[in-house]
């Protein structure tokens, strides 16, 4: 699979695009930036968020150089760059609105020179290379129970597995939806 190619699974067909255009809007979709809460996003909404988000982070790494110590292959696979990127991706956004000030362009670099040292600390943090890569350590309060051994695997396709990435969690949100209907309609009152 290149990262070229549609990603595709049931009820969802994205074709990836042009790689030097983040801003394409797909038709039926709202054009008004607005902040992704991760937590709350419907399987319908995730899988058309996952791809967009995909997008243009890899128009930012390219763009502007930069190298898997501030965006790792599976960046994806990490909730605290997921949400650094997310939030960088809607003042991007916004700040290069045609209704925008003039100036918002130059506010959106300072702040980027700003996430790129934090998502360096992250990257730092979690061991995500560019051919290796393992989950974020996390550390079990007491009275919690032990947390997982963290192991590490070999990053051999990032597309594949970005395409997997997504699969999983719009199924996954979609159970949840699919269950979350069902216990409603098995109430008998």
């Amino acid at each position: 699979m290149s990262a070229d190619e549609a990603l595709h699974f049931p009820g969802y067909e994205f074709d990836m695009p042009a790689q030097d255009g983040p801003d394409v809007e797909p038709e039926g979709l709202p054009t008004i930036p607005r902040p992704v809460n991760w937590n709350l996003l419907t399987s319908d909404q995730a899988a058309f968020e996952w791809v967009e988000l995909d997008r243009w982070v890899n128009w930012l790494r390219r763009t502007y150089g930069l190298g898997p110590s501030i965006i790792p292959p599976l960046w994806h696979r990490h909730s605290e760059l997921v949400w650094e990127l997310s939030a960088l991706h809607l003042h991007w956004l916004c700040a290069y609105d045609e209704e925008q000030h003039g100036s918002a362009p130059f506010g959106w670099h300072r702040d980027f020179a700003e996430a790129r040292e934090r998502l360096h600390d992250w990257v730092a943090a979690c061991g995500s290379r560019l051919d290796r890569d393992r989950s974020t350590r996390q550390t079990a309060w007491p009275g919690e129970d032990p947390a997982p051994p963290v192991e590490e695997m070999t990053v051999e396709d990032r597309a594949a597995d970005f395409r997997r990435f997504v699969v999983e969690d719009v199924a996954h949100r979609r159970a949840v939806e699919n269950a979350f209907i069902a216990a409603g309609t098995d109430d008998p009152s």
